[in-house]
């Protein structure tokens, strides 16, 4: 985010003098630039000019050699003969450990009080021998920079220090260091690509404000004007025959050369400061040129070392087998998306020199010995650079302000700027030759109709009012008749495509305060789908139950499966894995709801809660069946094939419900037993969601992971299988650490509503007359479910049968080995009191099924 220095900002717009960083997050926030955070110094304290006096190498006995100085602090000297220790003039004694500095230089001196970056605080104390009465600063305790490994010397005489405009000895330093001041970084949204430049920060200043605002990016307000483009410099051409979205990757290409610059010819401070206060280190004069001018007016630069280049340059798509090594000297396999920068065409040595817009070339990049820069200022597509950065990995400062558009007509002025920058202070000398490949198009008008700012926003504002707000951001308004205006955006401002933008920047400078709330009145319709009203209505029925709804993440590790013991040919191994996950070791969508939520239920065990029963309502994904698809352009409407094919390679994504519940659910308390729940309860629970659909679910006993092989059960409608539920196997609470007994459940809720359908709820009549009771216990083999014997008594009995339960279970005497005496209540009803004989026929029906389907017995 761009950080904005008060007096850099002042060379662009008129501020108040003692304007504060506070005071301007609040001018700039009116128009839209929310702040983002405050950065102030973190050196504070007595840090002042010195100038060293004497020079003491001393020899340690563990073999390091420190200086022991006395250094001239002005005011804060002690007095001769009565300092900390003696001396013959008012100074201060001081250790250091460094070696680059000499007698007469002047240095920076934090005395004790000063607190440095990383809290580090200063006081007197004895080292060596010696009281150290303060420290002698490098540029990494004062928080400039990663050098250490000398300090800094401001000044090595007299009359440098003076030439300079050092302060005077003992006064503070650090506005001259440029640590004083606080600096505003404010966030800017993708359309606003202007604002990542003090030039167009300072242009909605003065929105803001109404300060006078002064445009440094155009050529009438360059110290020395534009040179007249003679075509004779460094040339350039563009041959991009793939252009993406139907645009050319260059539009234009301004190259300045400037020779005999001294390459050891340091930054001037003040650039350096800025720079350092933007949050960019200084490098060379040559870089921090093109940095600055950067950071000024938002055209992205580039300097070359001439005398590597060989004429012309190229801007074209790059070709298969082609490879660059950027500037941080990795090396970058191209393909034909990539917009490179090429020089030598068609040469035996045509090589690819630049990632247009993105990053320089190690082989032609500016060195210590560089002498003749070729200066690039180049107008890139936006689309094909943001493509290239985040294919490449490379989001530079210049990539990220071509991907939100630059100003086209700004390229020749940066590129001036930079070149006198190195005149000025590298000593060089312009070409007089220069280029200019120059095809951009300006924007055209647009037809505006004023009427729209009342309807979007409800602003009932003049149509001259209208057009001051228009052309004070810059564009070039005309009376078109009526309500209807032509306006012509400012080359600077690229998203300013329609009608919705021009209310929005109406509505942004007469302020947002203006806009009146209003609520909208809501559109007829039916409110919410069956199906979403199914979905609410079961959650609600859970946690009626005593189910808690929770909220897990949907991003699981690939553990996961292996520790529910899920099988090998599972279909809910195949996941989705994620190519840029949230978190490394979870890089998979799950496939369950159990697969997240048997963590969450780990983790309140975890953290002391005794008393588990969660849920949760989500999308799973199941991938299965997928067919690979291709990303579209973006210039125009996919068709129907690459629709079919994108949606073809979009996994389902069914609607699941899923529980956990440990056996303790409720604790004890006086008077009341604990609350304990078994695999019946986990069952329970999707017969609940069945029933509050008007859905009675059928239950079979099933071997499913993660449960436990002999207690699960399968729930369905009919012939659809609906969920699972019972207790967990025991390797699965062990792997989870959750308690032995655990329940759990899971059901496909799209399954369930769908089984559903459309019907209406039916609605059995109230019945008024008695029921009739029968008991029948059947003997059948050990291994069949008394849920299968139930399942066929409701078969049989037919409309008569009301309700049916089992009340008992028996082995032992009287009953065969190997089998068990199921006993079953069953209650009947009619519209009519029911007689002996109807009765009996229930009874026998019941016994005839069961005999047939499990070969049972009457219990005698």
């Amino acid at each position: 985010m761009p950080r904005i220095d008060i007096d850099w900002l002042a060379d662009h717009v008129e501020v108040p003098a003692g304007l504060t960083a506070q005071q301007l997050a609040r001018d700039l926030v009116k128009v839209g630039l929310e702040e983002e955070e405050i950065h102030r110094p973190d050196v504070s304290g007595p840090i002042v000019v010195g100038k060293v006096l004497t020079v003491s190498k001393e020899k340690q006995t563990n073999g390091k050699t420190i200086n022991y100085s006395r250094v001239d602090v002005g005011e804060h000297n002690d007095a001769p003969g009565e300092g900390k220790e003696p001396a013959d003039v008012a100074s201060r004694g001081i250790v250091c450990g460094a070696h680059n500095y000499e007698v007469g230089d002047y240095v920076v001196v934090s005395l004790p009080g000063a607190v440095l970056p990383g809290d580090f605080q200063i006081s007197a104390r004895k080292t060596y021998g010696h009281v150290s009465d303060g420290m002698i600063c490098s540029e990494r305790e004062l928080g400039l920079g990663e050098d250490h490994s000398g300090i800094i010397v401001l000044a090595s005489s007299d009359a440098e220090a003076a030439d300079k405009g050092l302060p005077a000895i003992g006064e503070d330093v650090l506005d001259y260091l440029g640590l004083s001041g606080e600096v505003l970084e404010i966030n800017v949204t993708p359309d606003r690509g202007y604002c990542f430049a003090m030039r167009g920060v300072a242009r909605e200043y003065a929105h803001s404000t109404g300060a006078a605002f002064t445009d440094r990016g155009l050529a009438e307000n360059l110290a020395g004007g534009l040179p007249e483009v003679n075509g004779k410099g460094f040339k350039v051409k563009v041959d991009d025959d793939s252009p993406i979205h139907g645009v050319p990757g260059c539009d234009r290409f301004v190259t300045r050369i400037v020779r005999g610059v001294d390459p050891h010819a340091p930054s001037p401070k003040w650039l350096q400061d800025r720079l350092t206060a933007a949050g960019m280190r200084p490098i060379s004069l040559a870089v921090d040129a093109t940095n600055y001018v950067m950071l000024d007016l938002g055209q992205p630069l580039h300097a070359y070392d001439l005398d590597k280049l060989v004429e012309p340059i190229v801007v074209r798509r790059a070709r298969p087998g082609e490879t660059l090594v950027t500037l941080d000297d990795q090396e970058r396999a191209l393909d034909g998306e990539d917009l490179v920068i090429t020089d030598s065409e068609g040469g035996e040595g045509e090589r690819v020199i630049g990632l247009a817009g993105t990053m320089g070339g190690l082989d032609t990049e500016i060195t210590a010995d560089t002498t003749n820069v070729l200066i690039e200022a180049a107008h890139f597509d936006a689309v094909s650079v943001a493509r290239m950065a985040r294919k490449h990995k490379l989001p530079s400062e210049a990539s990220k302000r071509f991907e939100r558009g630059v100003d086209p007509a700004v390229a020749p002025v940066a590129a001036q700027r930079v070149a006198d920058l190195l005149v000025e202070y590298g000593g060089g000398t312009i070409d007089e030759a220069n280029f200019d490949f120059n095809e951009t198009v300006a924007p055209s008008a647009q037809v505006f109709d004023t009427r729209e700012v009342a309807r979007l926003t409800g602003l009932d504002l003049p149509k001259a009012e209208i057009t001051g707000v228009l052309e004070q951001i810059g564009c070039a308004v005309a009376d078109a008749g009526d309500d209807l205006l032509e306006v012509t955006p400012p080359s600077w401002r690229p998203d300013l495509v329609g009608p919705a933008h021009f209310v929005e920047e109406v509505t942004r400078l007469v302020g947002y305060d203006e806009v009146a709330s209003k609520l909208p009145a809501a559109s007829a319709g039916e409110g919410l789908t069956t199906a979403q009203r199914h979905r609410r209505d079961i959650g609600r029925a859970l946690a009626e139950q005593g189910w808690v709804e929770v909220l897990s993440y949907p991003f699981v590790a690939g553990s996961v499966f292996d520790r529910q013991q899920i099988s090998d040919d599972d279909e809910r191994r195949l996941a989705v894995r994620l190519s840029n996950p949230l978190q490394d070791d979870a890089p998979y969508m799950r496939t369950s709801i159990l697969d997240s939520l048997l963590d969450t239920a780990r983790m309140n065990v975890a953290r002391g809660n005794p008393t588990v029963a969660i849920f949760e309502a989500g999308l799973v994904t199941r991938p299965a069946g997928i067919q690979p698809a291709t990303t579209p352009g973006v210039g125009a409407r996919p068709s129907d094939a690459e629709l079919a094919q994108m949606f073809a390679g979009i996994p389902a994504q069914p609607h699941h419900v899923a529980g956990v519940a440990t056996p303790t659910v409720t604790e004890r308390v006086a008077g009341f037993a604990a609350q304990v729940w078994d695999w019946r309860d986990a069952i329970e629970a999707v017969k609940t969601a069945g029933r509050t659909i008007d859905l009675d679910l059928k239950v079979k006993a099933a071997e499913r992971a993660p449960f436990h092989p002999g207690r699960c059960a399968a729930l369905s409608v009919g012939k659809k299988l609906i969920g699972h539920a019972g207790e967990l196997d025991p390797r699965v609470c062990k792997a989870f650490d959750l308690p032995a007994r655990t329940v759990a459940f899971e059901f496909d809720v799209d399954a369930l509503i769908a089984a559903r359908g459309s019907a209406a709820l039916s609605i059995l009549p109230v019945l008024t007359s008695p029921a009739a009771k029968e008991d029948i216990a059947l003997v059948v083999d050990d291994s069949t479910t008394a849920a299968a014997v139930a399942n066929t008594i409701r078969d049989a009995a037919g409309a008569l049968l009301e309700d049916v339960h089992l009340f008992d279970v028996y082995t032992g005497d009287q009953i065969p080995e190997g089998k068990k005496s199921l006993a079953f209540a069953l209650r009947l009803r009619a519209d009519h009191t029911l007689n002996a004989e109807e009765i009996a026929q229930v009874r026998n029906k019941v016994v005839k099924a069961c005999a047939k389907a499990f070969g049972a017995e009457l219990r005698s």
